[in-house]
């Protein structure tokens, strides 16, 4: 099937785990509400040969928040490192306006098939299939959403 990138900005829900378990029940209705092939997100995971061997393409093929940045580990969400923050957003701060201003930039680069295009913007920052990577976003010095981006496939 290959490789697919997503991304998705959700409410932030008093830490990134909560906000993830509540984009999960968001987007397992979407794509599975109908419960023709799967009743619950338990039934989902149950169902180990296609998670593990096609997967659904979403963000719920990542299941873990880590809370440092580093290794990437198979079905893992991690943070942005400081650094990262900065250089993309200019901040480590970063608004929900400024997150998708800075991911429509990233799908501009790779859509025009630059060279460089990926490497240096956000999209760059997620390397290996089967991960992704969570932006806290803030309105007024408070955390109000959580921006997540990865990508499921081979």
């Amino acid at each position: 099937m290959g490789a697919s990138g997503w991304d998705y900005v959700t409410a932030y829900q008093g830490s990134v785990e909560a906000s993830l378990e509540a984009l999960h029940g968001e987007v397992f209705q979407e794509l599975y509400g109908d419960g023709e092939e799967y009743g619950s997100r338990a039934e989902l995971y149950a169902d180990e040969e296609f998670i593990e061997e096609e997967g659904t393409h979403s963000i719920l093929d990542v299941r873990r928040v880590a809370k440092k940045p580093g290794a990437a580990k198979r079905c893992t969400l991690r943070p942005l490192p400081a650094a990262r923050l900065v250089h993309h957003f200019g901040t480590d701060r970063p608004s929900v306006r400024q997150y998708e201003d800075v991911m429509a930039r990233a799908y501009e680069a790779l859509e025009s098939g630059r060279p460089d295009g990926e490497d240096a913007t956000l999209l760059g920052e997620q390397r290996m299939s089967w991960t992704g990577v969570y932006v806290v976003l803030y309105a007024d010095g408070r955390p109000t959403h959580v921006g997540f981006f990865g990508s499921s496939g081979d």
